[in-house]
């Protein structure tokens, strides 16, 4: 009986509305959705924040290891890819109708367009510098280290504000356009306890990491932790940022 109760319950539409059935584009847009903003931008927002020095590397000997930046990349790519796919599945079509669809559109444009600056941003975020990439000459050869990022410029400072900025808020308003678009599908419960809990897996892990004092600073995680550098000379740009300092333990290694 206690079983049944559970299974009329996880079925049950959101609302405790009748079932309706969705048409296929429809259904696929939401797909497509849940798989872009709630799982793929998530992990890409785990690997950025906490996965710049990756278990196993030997920070400091070993820098700049690019595989969270990949990652980031890839993921956020493949989200916004499969976003513009989902908006033209439904473009001019949607099944529902009323204000909350109406807010839903909105939500969904202008999260959107929030991915659309953050591409923008990345691609005028400036120049490297540094040892990897120093300024050439005509003929190739180096003329010093000067770069936006090395040495932490005001262009480079706005980008990194920004995005972190931009990113946070996405990523909120992602879950809330889910959750109404879940309700304007009549989806049953069991979807969206099932990306709550995942939601709260993300969740758990990122306060594991931040508690381990794997969220290091970018700057440091590709120079190192030399307190001439010009980026350490700087506070470091977001909450709950680590800086280290020469002889502190690798960052990828939990705290005791």
């Amino acid at each position: 009986m206690a079983f049944e109760a559970l299974r009329s319950f996880l079925w049950t539409p959101l609302g405790g509305e009748r079932v309706v059935e969705l048409d296929m584009l429809t259904a696929w847009h939401g797909r497509l959705m849940v798989l872009a903003w709630g799982f793929a931008v998530p992990l890409a927002i785990l690997l950025a924040r906490y996965y710049k020095v990756m278990p196993g590397q030997q920070w400091p000997a070993q820098l700049d290891d690019k595989t969270w930046w990949h990652g980031h990349r890839l993921l956020n790519y493949l989200a916004v890819a499969l976003s513009l796919v989902a908006l033209a599945l439904v473009y001019g079509g949607a099944q529902a109708s009323g204000s909350m669809r109406n807010v839903h559109a909105l939500m969904g444009w202008t999260l959107l367009a929030l991915a659309l600056l953050q591409i923008v941003g990345a691609q005028l975020r400036g120049s490297k510098g540094g040892p990897s990439a120093p300024r050439l000459d005509a003929q190739g050869q180096v003329l010093d280290l000067h770069g936006d990022h090395y040495d932490m410029t005001l262009r480079r400072r706005c980008f990194e504000h920004l995005h972190k900025t931009l990113g946070l808020l996405a990523w909120l308003l992602a879950w809330a356009t889910i959750v109404v678009g879940l309700q304007l599908a009549h989806a049953p419960y069991w979807m969206l306890l099932s990306l709550l809990l995942w939601w709260c897996a993300v969740l758990t892990v990122a306060v594991k990491l931040q508690r381990a004092g794997r969220c290091l600073d970018t700057y440091q995680a590709i120079w190192g932790a030399d307190p001439s550098l010009p980026g350490n000379q700087r506070k470091p740009i977001g909450w709950g940022v680590r800086r280290m300092s020469i002889g502190d333990n690798n960052p990828a290694k939990e705290r005791q």
